[in-house]
């Protein structure tokens, strides 16, 4: 007796060990809604579309699981698309599953269609329009294959709703063979005898760290890389967590908000290694300036990111884990005591700091909350400048433990990702680190987070500001503020209180430790309100068009205006 295509679908996820489901019911996609009554699947009724798809980006990077995401045709589905963009820029393995106007109707304007795959097709790793239903299997099966293998990333798979209804034989795919996709995980010999001889004489390495040794589950490699040859190493925003921060090789994070001594130190050294990472902008500031000395290896699991940003000497394509192995193995026990005497100094002399006094400041509620949680938290954060607060003083210790968008920089990510997070990880305390701005993009999915009884905790800067953009008109636009200031900011904490969960306030630097202890040992739903000034600045800050050593850093004065 045959099942329908809707049927197939769901075994072929259960097939892939997906226990959890993030989506939207709507019209198209009710064949696989009827299909899920009889699975074991759990499904996570979200508040809006691009919800579903963060809270399976969090799911995904906490679980290292692909993520799983439905939603229904033409505005459930283009409700996705910035949650796709966001798992693509940043390598997140996700599935999505669009339902589609059925097949006769494509093409003809019908209500609720619209071409989502020609639409998602720049920001998806692949992406299918099922036209034979018989062909579920095989694609689901793909699907998972594609995004979780070589660089990560999300696969759209589009259902008209007759495929979904109609029936078929199912038989399992046991196999997955794509020609012309065969990623390359094992480094060229060759390639890593020059970094192994490079690496052996240089004096001044530094290892710049992204999110892919975090994808490939390389951080024990970097850990034993780092310190056989006893080269500090810097990360990305996307890489913290994978090198203990606490550790006396880190430099923490590098960049337009990173630590001056990560800047001076990239600036300085005569070898660079990147491992899994981009080159972007907000890292290597005025290209022509980053890392002038160095002589630059880029190892990455995708040919396509090597050389395209910055020439590089030593490339090598492969899974870091691997080849981190092999060149662990080659290299030579090293010693650079002048080099981490520098940067030892330039640690004490320009350390990340925001001045002291009475003044309750984010930077401090940042430390306060990285104490009383022993640096143990999962936090996730939004955009803006609560962001790089997090980034700079929480002090990661452990992979995956921090998720922010990185690549696209998306408002509205960090709760209900921090969702996602929670459900992948239900011991874990978890923590938001958000914003007025970005939390009121997604603070419906406290209707989600209620439902699902997760005691998530919100930490919320409220300066009734979009801060982080005045302060680039502060520095930019001559102080000429415009279309920054709220007015009409809610009660965050009285908000809290409509859903059944709990409001707390700060409002003085006395208040910090106390609240916060109160909230982490609570076991609810809790939105700490900080109430905090818009003149904060993030700093240190790399202006546009100079190098990372040329940072405006704190205390802040005239002289540091940008042009």
């Amino acid at each position: 007796m045959g099942i329908t295509a809707a049927q197939a679908l769901v075994k072929g996820l259960e097939e892939e060990n997906v226990t959890k489901v993030f989506g939207y019911p709507g019209g198209a996609v009710l064949p696989i809604y009827d299909a899920l009554i009889d699975s074991d699947i759990q499904h996570v009724l979200v508040r809006h579309e691009q919800g579903a798809v963060h809270m399976a980006n969090g799911y995904a990077r906490i679980s290292g699981q692909p993520g799983v995401c439905i939603a229904t045709s033409g505005p459930g589905a283009t409700n996705l698309v910035t949650g796709i963009a966001t798992a693509y820029m940043d390598s997140v393995p996700v599935v999505i599953i669009t339902g589609q106007v059925a097949t006769s109707m494509v093409g003809t304007d019908a209500f609720q269609e619209v071409d989502i795959t020609g639409i998602t097709l720049p920001i998806t790793k692949h992406n299918y329009l099922v036209k034979r239903a018989k062909d579920i299997p095989r694609i689901i099966k793909e699907a998972f294959y594609i995004a979780r293998t070589g660089r990560p990333g999300p696969v759209l798979i589009d259902i008209p709703k007759d495929v979904a209804a109609s029936t078929i034989e199912y038989q399992p795919v046991e196999k997955v063979e794509l020609r012309g996709y065969k990623p390359n995980y094992k480094g060229h010999p060759q390639q890593i005898e020059r970094a192994v001889r490079l690496i052996n004489k240089s004096k001044k390495p530094v290892i710049y760290v992204g999110g892919g040794v975090i994808n490939s589950g390389a951080t024990e490699e970097l850990y034993e890389l780092a310190w056989k040859a006893q080269m500090p190493v810097t990360t990305t925003l996307m890489g913290l967590g994978s090198f203990p921060e606490d550790d006396r090789l880190s430099l923490h994070m590098l960049g337009l908000h990173g630590a001056p001594y990560a800047n001076y130190a990239v600036t300085n050294a005569d070898l660079l290694i990147g491992l899994g990472v981009r080159f972007d902008d907000r890292v290597t500031g005025a290209i022509e300036k980053f890392a002038p000395q160095a002589k630059i290896i880029h190892i990455d699991i995708d040919p396509a990111e090597i050389g395209k940003n910055v020439v590089v000497d030593v490339p090598i394509v492969g899974d870091l884990k691997l080849v981190l192995r092999d060149l662990i193995e080659k290299l030579e026990p090293q010693e650079h005591l002048e080099w981490l005497e520098q940067i030892e100094q330039w640690k004490q002399e320009h350390p990340l700091q925001y001045g002291n006094g009475d003044r309750l400041r984010p930077q401090y509620v940042i430390e306060k909350l990285g104490e009383l949680t022993n640096h143990r938290a999962v936090v996730t954060a939004d955009v803006g400048q609560h962001q790089m607060w997090a980034a700079q003083f929480y002090k990661f210790t452990r992979p995956r433990s921090f998720l922010t968008s990185g690549g696209l920089g998306t408002m509205g990510y960090g709760f209900p990702a921090a969702i996602g997070a929670q459900i992948a990880d239900p011991d874990a305390l978890v923590v938001t680190v958000t914003g007025d701005g970005s939390f009121q993009m997604a603070m419906q999915e406290m209707g989600t987070a209620v439902e699902q009884n997760l005691p998530i905790k919100v930490l919320l800067f409220n300066n009734n500001s979009l801060a982080l953009v005045r302060q680039l008109q502060h520095f930019y636009c001559d102080k000429r503020y415009t279309a920054v200031s709220f007015t009409g900011n809610p009660d965050f904490a009285k908000f809290a209180e409509c859903y059944g969960a709990v409001g707390l306030k700060i409002e003085t630097r006395d208040q910090v430790e106390p609240v916060l202890k109160e909230a982490l040992n609570n076991g609810r739903l809790t939105i700490i309100e900080v109430s905090i000034s818009e003149e904060e600045l993030v700093l240190p800050m790399v202006p546009n068009a100079r190098g990372l050593d040329e940072m405006v850093q704190f205390p802040f004065g005239e002289e540091d205006q940008c042009e």
